[in-house]
Parts: C-alpha cells; structure tokens; sequence
C-alpha cells in the first residue's frame, strides 16, 4: 500500500513539474498554439501501445485471465467513441482540466478545481443511471 502511495506521489509531482495539470497548457493546446501538451500525450500513447505490445508478446493476461484485447474495435459504434470524444473534449476545454489529474490539482492547491471534480463525479454516477440505456 506504501509503494502504491508513493508511485501516486511521484507521478502527481511529475505531472505537476511537466506543467500537465497548468490550465495555460491545456487552453494552448486546444488553441493549436504550443506542441507542449501534444507530445506529453503522444509520449504516453506510444509508451502506452509499446507496454501492451511487449505484454502481449510475453503473453500477460488481464484481471481475471483475460487476453489482452484493448485494440479491438466495434465499426458499429463509433458514433458512440464520437459523441462521448466530443463531450470529454468539451469539459476539458470548459474546465481547463484533465479529468484525470484533477485531484493532483487540487493537491497541487488550486482549490477551483473542486468544481470540475464535483461535475466529473455527477457525470459519473449519472452515467451509471443511464448506462444500460446506451449502446455498448
């Protein structure tokens, strides 16, 4: 549990230090006006699809024994990857802020932040409410 915490710590200290969390990176980004933030998510993609690459090859399996399928792609929903890309990319533009270091933002003091983690937290459990209604 100590080695969890402290990776969690790491990585939010990283993030923080590469200016991913700063609302003035991400607003550059979405303006086209900085490489920044395109290549810390790049970076992460390409190390992303090595790792899984060299998990498959060595024949690792996901939670539960399952192979390691996250490539496959369904052609019949991509109005679905469309819809749910553009409202992400909406609230991110809104909030000028990754849904995923949102609480290292507010770990890093930018008390505002708690609005965005409220909103991200509401979409998640309404969501949940309407999940079985949507196609999967």
């Amino acid at each position: 549990m100590l080695r969890i915490f402290l990776l969690g710590l790491l990585f939010g200290i990283t993030l923080t230090m590469g200016e991913v969390i700063s609302w003035f990176r991400i607003y550059e980004m979405f303006r086209f006006e900085s490489f920044h933030m395109y290549g810390v998510i790049g970076s992460a993609v390409m190390l992303g699809a090595a790792f899984h690459l060299l998990a498959r090859g060595r024949g690792w399996k996901a939670e539960g024994g399952r192979a390691l399928d996250v490539f496959r792609y369904d052609g019949k929903l991509w109005k679905s990857y469309l819809l749910g890309g553009t409202v992400f990319g909406m609230g991110w533009a809104v909030t000028g802020a990754c849904p995923g270091p949102l609480f290292i933002t507010l770990g890093a003091g930018y008390l505002p932040v708690i609005v965005a983690i409220i909103g991200a937290l509401l979409g998640t459990l309404l969501y949940g409410i309407v999940r079985r209604h949507l196609p999967h």
